[in-house]
């Protein structure tokens, strides 16, 4: 035997030695953003922190975002100014069964902005103006805040306020953009690169009763992806047929 060699054992031991260690597994953050960035604060890993320095938030963010939505609703009532819930809050509001995790969305006429804006910066709400001309963010709590003057490229007009039902939020009255209203602009908004049908259909299912159809088809004829969505609620017995198309 050669003892140069060394036992097959203290051979095995050195070559584990000398072998880099296997990093540990990684597994997916479920605080964190499923497209590829990071979710509100840190991530949503518990104990982080958001933009304000407090606890960051949970994956579902529904009662914050719904606290974020009160607070600013009853600064908009006391400016005086007309306004609605728009986006998922007000399909929240309507009884959708959604959940919430992105923003909270209010129309207000672009003519309003300054008053508003001056109304929420008073209250402590941190105000930030986007690249974007049609709408103004905010903070609040942790959560974003969306103050838009132009639904799917059409302005805020008072007429469009005007149509919008008072219904509770989390039990604080306030402005809710019309079912037709919060469909039309839905469907506008739909493109080649944003095109999610599973998200709306939940909210024509549950709307279905409330929405003028008809005044929805004229309102969005010409828009290929809002077209090719009703004639998906034909075929799946949502719609009667032949109704959500001449």
């Amino acid at each position: 035997m050669d003892l140069r060699d060394g036992s097959g054992a203290d051979r095995a031991a050195g070559t584990a030695q000398r072998s880099p260690s296997r990093p540990p597994a990684r597994f997916s953050d479920p605080g964190r953003d499923e497209t590829g960035g990071a979710g509100h604060g840190s991530g949503g890993v518990p104990g982080g922190t958001d933009d304000g320095g407090g606890p960051a938030l949970p994956s579902d963010h529904t009662q914050a975002i719904l606290e974020a939505t009160k607070e600013v609703a009853a600064v908009l009532k006391v400016s005086g100014r007309p306004f609605a819930l728009v986006g998922s809050v007000a399909a929240y509001a309507h009884g959708i069964p959604v959940r919430l995790q992105h923003d909270t969305d209010f129309a207000v006429r672009q003519e309003d902005a300054d008053v508003v804006t001056g109304a929420l910066r008073e209250r402590g709400i941190r105000i930030m103006d986007p690249p974007e001309d049609w709408l103004v963010k905010a903070r609040s709590g942790g959560e974003q805040i969306d103050l838009i003057f132009s639904l799917a490229g059409r302005p805020v007009t008072s007429e469009l306020l005007d149509r919008a039902q008072t219904l509770p939020v989390d039990s604080v009255h306030m402005p809710v953009l019309a079912p037709s209203d919060l469909m039309t602009a839905r469907l506008l908004a739909l493109s080649e690169h944003h095109c999610d049908f599973g998200t709306l259909l939940p909210m024509a299912r549950g709307l279905r009763e409330r929405v003028d159809w008809s005044r929805v088809r004229e309102e969005t004829g010409g828009a290929p992806m809002a077209m090719a969505f009703l004639y998906l609620l034909e075929l799946l017995d949502v719609l009667p047929h032949g109704e959500a198309h001449p």
